[in-house]
């Protein structure tokens, strides 16, 4: 394969046949190949018997039908020689082999046939009866066949390899059973499956369809192209959907129905194999199937031509991966709330305490924490009052942030305390022989830590535990006081991206009146530490002015952590994600490597806090780096 990063081009195409007329549907085919090449498919499916049509009965029966569809596979493989030499293409055909009928599928490459795959299932209920026609792969007498001239092999166990990518096909009702095909090739190296099919259109059917190859797809940890019949196709009973589907590991990337007037031309997607092959490393139970001996052996291997020379790369990468988009986003919102609430209320009560203790700023990851305090305290049907919640205003502390915590601790009905911290940082300075106008990092950190100190010694004397309000994003960056704000005794946003805690925040706000004003208040607030006086012309210290953007560092860490990118390849996706952004996007990528790196000493040594999502930082689970790592890897 001769992309740079790993991604594969997969188009599922779909035209309207003419029945019983192979002749025909092989000039289609042959126009709807070239508009797939004309969009640089590197892989090309079309549907079960398309050569013939599928509902062609008893016609099936007739050798001239045969005859016609060899003859017209011969022309596609002559135009396909010098109209996509390296393109793979899987389409449909009866076959006969031995006077016996099967359902193949034929996989070629130019005008090299590559092999044959017979259907292993042969439908026989309801509104299907192929067993009238068609017989099982189990019925083969020869692992090989002749077609076109060219013997090749004949075979359900068929993998087709070109560099990284590793096809596989089965037909349609081998999807359908309780032991699909596909889940043994993927056990033997396949992460491309392909199947042709012929599904008919019922009530609910094409959502069940979806569910059925998002989720394979998913439990084989594969890429799964399916596209089903559907034009030209007889309604003399049926209906046919013409339905295409392209998905990724449990993730649909694209469908279109013939019914939606996308379904008679192409679908696509491009696969990115090198995040299937990254996800089959981080999962050992993969590696953990039964050996198949008989697999071993039965398994035929064919070396097709590198994929064309072309930096594939897909049209659209999404800017914000840990943000879900439209309904789904209030719904994983609800559910991380849930998780952080029974997270602590569990901690809560097993720790035998007695209040929560949390610092309150005004910011958005300590309201956040507040909430989740809020909410267990609920689950465990406690008084809020439970919940001691410290404001404590420093050099940089503005009126807005300060107004902000008392009235949110006021409206949740939680204890509160007001601590001034500027005389006793004054006082360190001086103890440290600090320099008070010296607006460094010890400036900063002595702030931080003492604020700690403040939470951990009411913790103390109230039989209290300190509950942590740090997000993942500020783990991965160290933006954190090491010993300050870094430490609690529960961290409940540790497994939180910043890119999400606006939406969590506000989720909050929209299932609660009486807070939602100085909820959203909060969530517009810009994102600042506030441990730097305002300057000479009244500008507050902001975090995204002096490390970058936070939807940059997030779309970053998604892709290093969750598909163990390498630095260039996220960088190419950022510049698809945020375009006219390549000098920010530069900037800010080497800012977060640097730091990620540099600061992993601090991540391990984490306070105890719930995963609620696919990526984590946390030492003792899913992530661990020794600390003094190059970060030039």
């Amino acid at each position: 394969m001769n992309t740079r990063f790993g991604f594969v081009r997969t188009a599922c195409a779909l035209f309207e046949v003419e029945l019983g007329n192979p002749g025909v549907n092989a000039g289609k085919l042959l126009a709807s190949l070239e508009k797939a090449v004309q969009a640089e498919a590197d892989v090309v499916l079309f549907p079960e018997l398309v050569l013939t049509g599928y509902t062609c009965a008893d016609l099936f029966l007739q050798k001239s039908l045969h005859v016609r569809c060899e003859r017209a596979l011969q022309n596609i493989l002559d135009r396909a020689g010098t109209l996509a030499p390296q393109t793979l293409v899987c389409l449909g055909m009866p076959l006969v082999h031995n006077a016996t009928l099967f359902n193949v599928a034929v996989l070629f490459q130019g005008d090299r046939i590559l092999g044959v795959v017979p259907k292993t299932y042969i439908p026989n209920s309801q509104e299907f009866y192929e067993k009238r026609w068609f017989a099982p792969a189990s019925a083969r007498t020869s692992d090989t066949v002749t077609l076109c001239g060219q013997t090749v092999p004949f075979t359900p166990d068929l993998l087709v390899e070109s560099g990284e990518l590793v096809v596989a096909c089965e037909i349609c009702e081998d999807l359908w059973v309780n032991m699909p095909p596909s889940s043994r090739h993927t056990g033997f190296g396949a992460n491309l499956i392909l199947n042709p099919s012929a599904s008919n259109e019922v009530a609910t059917k094409s959502r069940y369809r979806r569910d059925l190859v998002r989720m394979q797809s998913g439990r084989c940890l594969c890429a799964y192209a399916y596209v089903s019949a559907g034009p030209g196709e007889s309604t003399t009973d049926l209906v046919f959907s013409g339905h295409a589907l392209i998905a990724s590991n449990a993730r649909l990337l694209a469908e279109s129905r013939e019914d939606d007037g996308n379904g008679a031309g192409l679908t696509m997607a491009v696969v990115d194999l090198e995040r299937l092959a990254n996800d089959r490393l981080k999962d050992p139970c993969f590696a953990q199937r039964p050996v198949d001996e008989k697999g071993r052996h039965t398994y035929v291997h064919v070396q097709a031509k590198p994929l064309p020379e072309t930096d594939v790369m897909p049209d659209m990468v999404d800017p914000a991966p840990f943000v879900p988009r439209g309904k789904e986003l209030d719904e994983r919102c609800r559910e991380i709330l849930h998780l952080q609430a029974s997270g602590l209320a569990r901690r809560f009560a097993r720790a035998r305490a007695r209040c929560m203790v949390i610092g309150i700023s005004g910011g958005l990851d300590s309201t956040l924490a507040l909430l989740v305090a809020a909410s267990a305290c609920d689950r465990l049907k406690l008084s809020r009052e439970h919940i001691l919640a410290v404001t404590m205003p420093g050099f940089g502390t503005t009126d807005h942030t300060k107004i902000n915590a008392l009235t949110l601790m006021e409206k949740l009905g939680v204890r509160s305390k007001t601590i001034d911290i500027k005389a006793a940082c004054l006082r360190h300075f001086e103890d440290i022989g600090h320099d008070s106008t010296v607006y460094d990092v010890t400036y900063e950190n002595v702030q931080a830590r003492e604020r700690t100190q403040i939470l951990m010694d009411l913790a103390n004397s109230e039989g209290g535990l300190v509950v942590g309000t740090g997000d993942m994003s500020e783990l991965a960056l160290g933006w954190a006081t090491y010993n300050g704000d870094h430490m609690s005794m529960y961290g409940v946003n540790a497994g939180v991206p910043k890119t999400l805690v606006r939406f969590l925040v506000e989720e909050y706000a929209k299932m609660h009146e009486d807070v939602h004003d100085v909820l959203f208040s909060i969530s517009g607030t810009e994102i600042s530490p506030e441990l730097l006086p305002p300057d000479a012309q009244g500008n507050r210290q902001s975090t995204e002015g002096t490390i970058g953007k936070y939807v940059l560092h997030d779309f970053f860490l998604y892709h290093f952590v969750r598909n163990g990118f390498a630095r260039e390849k996220i960088q190419a996706l950022a510049n698809i994600a945020f375009p006219g952004e390549e000098e920010m996007v530069a900037k800010t990528l080497e800012t977060f490597f640097r730091r990620f790196f540099a600061q992993q000493f601090k991540r391990s040594c984490l306070p105890d806090g719930p995963k609620v999502g696919t990526v984590s930082l946390s030492p003792r689970g899913d992530w661990r780096m020794p600390s003094d790592m190059d970060c030039s890897m």
